[in-house]
Formats: structure tokens, C-alpha cells, sequence
């Protein structure tokens, strides 16, 4: 089997997902896992997809004519899992909304090696002035030989300089 990852994205309206699963289906494919949303009106996702070798021709060119239904998919070769070298931290930070607060924390965290696993971000009312609050929460692998105290420290600093609150804890699921 070949494993693909796809990107997708599409005005926003009913049945999008099943004429993905649909043309995936059709060429023999198996749905592996997905992650997707509804933003400002377009639909985004991205999904892992087995398929025969001898159906992987026929199931990228299917999948490119989903353009005529206003279906764009970007298609990538699904790379080798590397071996677990890294430990799932969960993170949590709540703030006052401003411009690059995403930067200067990917930053922080790509200075000490740190890759996100998992990223989700949304800005919405605070509960008592409706001033927006920039909500993000994350998972967080840590190189082993980074400390949770020593990246904690960093973060930490970052924080006070952001006036946002955050949280890192052990994610034990992952």
C-alpha cells in the first residue's frame, strides 16, 4: 500500500466530505485519519489515505478532477514516521489578542527543536469586558534532551512579555 496526505479545500457545503471519501473509495483507497474544519466559509482538511499501489495513478488524477466541483486537494507522499525521540507536552495559553503572538511563541519553541504536533488557535470575547482574548492550545513534542523545567523557564518569560497566561502539562494520551 502507498500512503498519500491530502490537503483539502472547498466552499463550504454540504456533501464535500463524501465526494473525497467517495472518488477514495471508488479507487480502492482506505480513509486513515483526518483532521477538518469549517473557517470563513471554506471547508479545510487534511487526511491520510492508503491505496494499492496499482490504484495510485488512477486515484490522484480522480482526485485532482474534483476541481470541477470546486474541490481543490493537494497531494503529498506520505514520508516515514521517524522513531519516537521526543516526549508529548500539552500547552495552553490565553491572552490579549495582538499581532504575533503565533510568531514569537513558534519561535521560541523552533529555537529549542521543540515541533508542534497539534496546533488550534481561535480569538474570541473575554467573559466580562468582550475585549478578544487569543486562545491556543497545542501539542508539543519535546526533543528528550530538552527539560520540560528548562522549556517552561523559556515560555514562561515569553508569556510575561506577551501578557498572556500559559500552561504545559505531560500529555499522556499521545
Amino acid at each position: 500500500m502507498d500512503h498519500l496526505v491530502l490537503t483539502v479545500i472547498a466552499p463550504d457545503r454540504a456533501g464535500q466530505v463524501e465526494r473525497v471519501a467517495e472518488c477514495i473509495a471508488e479507487h480502492n483507497g482506505n480513509w486513515l485519519e483526518s483532521r477538518m474544519s469549517r473557517m470563513a466559509g471554506q471547508f479545510a482538511g487534511i487526511l491520510r489515505v492508503a491505496v494499492p499501489a496499482e490504484s495510485y495513478d488512477e486515484l490522484v488524477e480522480a482526485l485532482q478532477a474534483l476541481g470541477k466541483h470546486g474541490i481543490r486537494v493537494l497531494i503529498a507522499e506520505s514520508g516515514i514516521e521517524p522513531s519516537c525521540t521526543w516526549k508529548p507536552i500539552a500547552m495552553e495559553l490565553v491572552g490579549n489578542d495582538r499581532p504575533g503572538i503565533v510568531r514569537d511563541i513558534t519561535r521560541l519553541l523552533a529555537e529549542q527543536g521543540v515541533n508542534l504536533e497539534r496546533f488550534s488557535t481561535d480569538v474570541r470575547p473575554a467573559p466580562m469586558s468582550s475585549e478578544p482574548l487569543f486562545h491556543a492550545d497545542a501539542l508539543l513534542a519535546l526533543p528528550l534532551t530538552l527539560s520540560l523545567d528548562d522549556l517552561q523557564q523559556r515560555l514562561e518569560a515569553l508569556a510575561d512579555d506577551l501578557m498572556v497566561e500559559l500552561k504545559l502539562r505531560p500529555e499522556e494520551s499521545a
